[in-house]
């Protein structure tokens, strides 16, 4: 009977299982993109044959770990080491993937075992040294996907580099990257004497604790662990299964909505069968039972599509996820039980109050249920048919508003957040007018400019000052979060606008001034001492900005920073003052031109230039599309509901004389006034998901909303745009139904 009452209805159902469905692909894909991200980082780092890692402590990524490079020399002839393999880690962009993993690694390294090369040569080999061009080997997934083989080139951000063999490891994540000479890695990536990493083969396992307590002694600047332990210290996969889960909530929470508003509806257009079960001997506890199986039932059948329609969208983006070390073979059995446990949720939650309401439905009342009305009417002194139409139906009404409103006000709070973002960014430039980053690259976390640069663009005649900054994060093990450091010269003019509120500014080396957010929650003061990256500084100021992004960490001066980011002489970003700043633009031009290790752009312009935010927009795409996707789904059942509940009313009025094309005009109107409705209820909704980021606890004070008038312009046409196409279809077949049809419908 669960079954049969389901297929009764084709249309209702598919629609519902369509809006579960597409949830539920969120998980499979997003979740299999975040478990390859995390099985390469393990292949790599568990992989490598190594008994012990050395890095730099508290690094929030491997690709954020720098070492010096003399370390290894001297802990190559310790008694405990068999051999050692420096290693550098980070991504690039290379021809049109925004996001390319390379590896470093000695010619000689015995980590370089492991990559089989299936076509050309080896690093190692005289070939490869003799080659044109400075060369690499490139993993079989990204040469298959790039087109490439041995003898092509490729471009690595503004390097060219000559493919002089094909590998595979059987780890998608390296199979997806290159492998450069470790000197060659240093030099594109800025990190000339520093590794990321060192790997350490021990001549006996059991060697092992005596190496740790010497390195400990000699070095405090590093870290020691086994690959096992710093496996788990990478963060990388973290932030991709919370990324999948945010983008999979918002459409849960939508196909949460639709399945209430669909099985309510069932319960609404069944009242007289289920009061003839009522009749018929049948107790609450049954009735109760058979609507919430049909719930669960439709969420299993979403569930089933889902998983396939996740794993068809890992298929047709492999081109693209591969880069990441992910496809289709990543749908692992963790994420199956994730996204069966949230369609029974799904089920138990969207079916609970309609079961429960069908219930309570006594027998006589059911049976003297008039199929298509809404029960007793209630009628608002103003308005026409479509307002009182959905002032009768309020609950119907109220979850397709739902539907509406999260939709619109999730992209709303996502917009929100990324503008506040870009405009903190922009606030670092300060009254600069110009802000440069390095040319060429992934992510503006990882630019590195030389000083020289920036000597040579301060000389520049139409140029005030240059003010250079190192900026990067670390982690903070003993409290739980994380520190966003900036490096500062004190003598340049960026200091001075700092807002120090307690003691002064930085005169020197091994000071610090810390944000108000941050020495609040160190409880620190002015003349207390903190440890940053191993480092150790004395606290001679405290700054308020009326940001927690800025006042989440601290400013040391641009030495401090350059050492313990591992750019000696080198820098992340540069502010430029100029002299007449109606010039501006044009010195843009003149600096891009002359100096293309850069990218120069005018202080409102660089935050949506840079790549790391170009890929945040393409993101936001990818919500939105599947917001309103998971929305137009939800509107459309709400409204078919509608018509299929209100067939005898719209038999009424068509013998009455009501033309097809007035009937459709009636059923739209509602669709857009169910729309704007909407977009004030997303309204809403947009600033309460606001306020519960901002009081979020640490990511809360990383974060800030900028609203600005377009952001509410576009939810409106959004929200209309929503209504009226999931009125269009239930429109249209209202206007097919034939009066004596309509008029005998039960």
């Amino acid at each position: 009977m669960i079954l049969k009452n389901l297929l009764r209805r084709k249309g209702r159902t598919i629609l519902t299982v369509f809006s579960i469905a597409i949830g539920v692909a969120a998980i499979v894909a997003l979740g299999a993109l975040a478990d390859g991200v995390q099985a390469g980082y393990d292949s790599f780092l568990t992989g490598s044959k190594a008994d012990l890692v050395l890095s730099q402590p508290d690094a929030m990524d491997v690709s954020l770990s720098i070492v010096d490079e003399a370390i290894g020399r001297e802990l190559a002839v310790m008694p405990e080491v068999a051999a050692i393999s420096p290693m550098v880690q980070s991504f690039v962009q290379t021809e049109d993937v925004p996001y390319f993993f390379v590896f470093g690694y000695p010619e000689d390294s015995f980590v370089l075992g492991r990559f089989t090369i299936i076509d050309g040569v080896g690093l190692d080999s005289r070939e490869a040294q003799r080659a044109q061009g400075r060369p690499l080997i490139l993993g079989a997934s990204a040469a298959e996907v790039l087109e490439k083989q041995p003898g092509d080139t490729l471009r690595l951000t503004e390097s060219v580099f000559r493919i002089v063999g094909i590998y595979e490891t059987g780890k998608d994540l390296e199979d997806s990257g290159a492998v450069l000479p470790l000197k060659e890695a240093q030099e594109l990536l800025g990190l000339q004497h520093k590794v990321s990493l060192f790997y350490i083969q021990l001549e006996d396992p059991s060697l092992s604790t005596r190496l740790e307590e010497r390195v400990e002694r000699l070095w405090s600047e590093v870290a020691i662990s086994s690959t096992e332990s710093y496996v788990d210290k990478q963060l990388m996969g973290n932030y991709m299964q919370g990324f999948a889960w945010s983008i999979a909530g918002l459409s849960i929470v939508i196909g949460g909505i639709g399945m209430m508003n669909s099985q309510l509806m069932a319960v609404m257009e069944r009242t007289r069968e289920i009061g003839v079960l009522r009749s018929v001997g049948w107790n609450k506890r049954r009735v109760l039972f058979m609507i919430l199986s049909e719930s669960l039932l439709v969420g299993v059948l979403g569930g089933l599509i889902g998983i396939v329609f996740g794993w068809l969208m890992l298929v047709g983006a492999s081109d693209v996820i591969s880069f990441f070390g992910a496809s289709a073979d990543n749908i692992r059995p963790a994420i199956l039980i994730q996204a069966a446990i949230t369609v029974l949720v799904l089920g138990f939650v969207g079916g609970a109050y309609p079961a429960w309401k069908a219930s309570r439905l006594q027998p006589v009342e059911a049976l003297s249920y008039e199929g298509g009305s809404a029960g007793k009417v209630r009628r608002l002194p103003v308005g026409g048919m479509p307002i009182q139409s959905l002032w009768q139906r309020t609950t119907r009404t109220l979850l397709t508003l739902g539907v509406i409103g999260v939709t619109v006000g999730g992209i709303m709070a996502l917009e929100a957040m990324v503008r506040g973002t870009m405009e903190l960014v922009s606030n670092m430039g300060g009254d600069a007018e110009i802000m440069l980053r390095q040319a060429g690259i992934a992510d503006t976390g990882y630019s590195t400019i030389d000083q020289r640069v920036g000597t040579k663009i301060a000389a520049m005649p139409e140029i005030e000052s240059v003010s250079g900054m190192v900026f990067s994060a670390t982690a903070m093990p003993e409290s739980g979060m994380f520190f966003i450091y900036r490096g500062l010269a004190p003598s340049e003019y960026s200091i001075q606008r700092i807002n120090v509120v307690e003691g002064e500014r930085l005169t020197t080396n091994h000071q610090i001034m810390l944000g108000r957010l941050m020495a609040d929650t160190l409880k620190v003061g002015v003349g207390d001492t903190i440890e940053v990256m191993s480092s150790r500084f004395r606290v001679v100021g405290i700054y308020e900005s009326g940001t927690g992004f800025m006042e989440l960490g601290g400013v040391i001066t641009l030495r401090d920073g350059q050492t313990i980011a591992g750019k000696p002489r080198k820098v992340s970003l540069y502010m430029v003052k100029v002299k007449d700043p109606s010039q501006a633009e044009e010195i843009v031009d003149m600096i891009n031109t002359r100096f293309p290790e850069v990218h120069a752009a005018l202080t409102g312009e660089f935050a949506e230039q840079m790549p790391d935010m170009q890929s945040t927009d393409a993101m936001m795409a990818g919500i939105s599309f599947l917001a309103i996707l998971v929305g137009g789904v939800g509107v459309m059942n709400a409204m078919l509901m509608s018509v299929l509940e209100r067939t005898r009313e719209i038999g009424v009025l068509r013998a009455l004389g009501w033309r097809r094309g007035r009937i459709l005009r009636m059923i739209l109107a509602e669709a857009l006034l169910l729309g704007i409705f909407g977009a004030i209820a997303g309204i809403f909704i947009a600033f309460g998901l606001g306020d519960l980021l901002i009081r979020a606890p640490l990511m809360g004070d990383l974060l800030q909303l900028k609203w600005e008038i377009d952001i509410f312009r576009n939810a409106i046409a959004l929200a209309i745009l929503l209504g009226l196409l999931g009125g269009f279809y239930p429109a249209f077949r209202a206007t097919r139904l034939q009066p004596v049809e309509a008029l005998r419908y039960e």
